[in-house]
């Protein structure tokens, strides 16, 4: 990744121009160099024309947009993380965990779980990678305030001693593995204050600002990159809440997938220039054509089914129990596992 004090070598980009790219989160030529010229001339006001050539420049720069070999293809996804659910079935069902650089939807109907498994994925990027995590931060955009910190709290307490004890070192609550102590309340607590302090939440009061606050998670995720904990989530919860509300009938359908797509494609963008895990979690609809089988479909329509990489859903079960089926991957087969929800978190059956 570039520099952000070479965006002056572009050509058409003068100091006053690369300070504006600098402010909305254009900060490498790989950034500028998936933009579109009509976002590009909005961000930094100046002409298609002279966007264009910029982002031309910077993809020459960047060495981006060019087809490549599989074998260079298999590098890089050998980059990609996996974060663990902290349910080894649902691990397994998801070839090792969510994996960053992609979208993962959740959806089910209310009560299904879905905002105890963005909580449980906040908590499991920080731990130390032979734990599942992805020794990262979070960003936790809220739409419909469901963001608790103290279900975060519960969730630490309820991993193993094992893990909070690795934790603690990862965290720097402790020196040494010897001096950690899972039974230690004042060491836990100091442990949940620093999780705490690496997700970065913030609420949504409507579709135009959730869109606001994903450009602002690019430039937050990608001025992280050489932190101690890098953003290694993102995760919104949830996606469709306010443009279902907003976007009623027939006739606003058109614009409310446009401005969908837009949405989406810069979550995507947050995923594959940060290497971040990007969850998402969708509403449901009951279809009434439906004469056979599960009637509840996902909001949103084709372009959250294109745009999602893996695409799962829960849905209730007895008492605490949870069914958790993956409907879409592009390189796994279908299938379900079964977990519950207890106040320690996510748990295997």
């Amino acid at each position: 990744m570039a520099a952000t004090e070479d965006l002056e070598d572009l050509p058409g980009v003068g100091p006053a121009t690369a300070e504006k790219l600098r402010e909305n989160g254009y900060e490498s030529y790989q950034g500028i160099a998936v933009a579109s010229p009509g976002e590009l001339s909005n961000t930094a006001d100046v002409g298609e024309s002279s966007a264009a050539d910029i982002i031309q420049a910077a993809r020459e720069a960047a060495d981006i947009g060019g087809f490549e070999s599989g074998a260079t293809v298999l590098e890089r996804r050998e980059q990609i993380g996996k974060l663990s659910w902290g349910v080894e079935e649902v691990d397994e069902l998801l070839g090792g965990g969510v994996e960053t650089q992609s979208i993962t939807e959740v959806y089910g109907e209310f009560g299904a779980g879905k905002s105890q498994v963005t909580h449980q994925l906040a908590v499991t990027v920080q731990l130390p990678a032979e734990h599942g995590g992805l020794e990262g931060s979070a960003i936790f955009i809220d739409s419909e305030d469901t963001f608790r910190p103290e279900r975060i709290e519960q969730m630490v307490n309820g991993l193993d001693d094992e893990t909070i004890e690795a934790t603690m070192v990862l965290h720097g609550i402790v020196e040494e593995a010897d001096d950690a102590d899972a039974g230690d309340e004042a060491l836990v607590e100091e442990l949940v204050e620093s999780m705490l302090d690496k997700i970065h939440v913030a609420k949504a009061f409507n579709s135009n600002h959730q869109i606001l606050l994903a450009e602002k998670a690019q430039e937050i995720a990608s001025e992280s990159q050489d932190d101690e904990f890098p953003v290694r989530l993102l995760a919104v919860d949830s996606l469709t809440a306010h443009f279902r509300a907003e976007y009623v009938g027939r006739g606003e359908l058109a614009e409310r997938q446009q401005k969908l797509n837009k949405h989406l494609h810069d979550l995507m963008r947050v995923g594959d220039l940060n290497n971040t895990a990007v969850v998402v979690t969708n509403q449901v609809a009951s279809n009434p054509d439906s004469f056979f089988g599960d009637p509840t479909q996902p909001i949103g329509g084709n372009i959250l089914g294109h745009t999602s990489t893996f695409r799962m859903y829960l849905r209730k079960s007895k008492n605490n129990k949870r069914i958790v089926k993956l409907v879409d991957a592009p390189n796994l087969p279908d299938g379900e596992a079964v977990m519950r929800v207890e106040e320690g978190g996510l748990m295997a059956e």
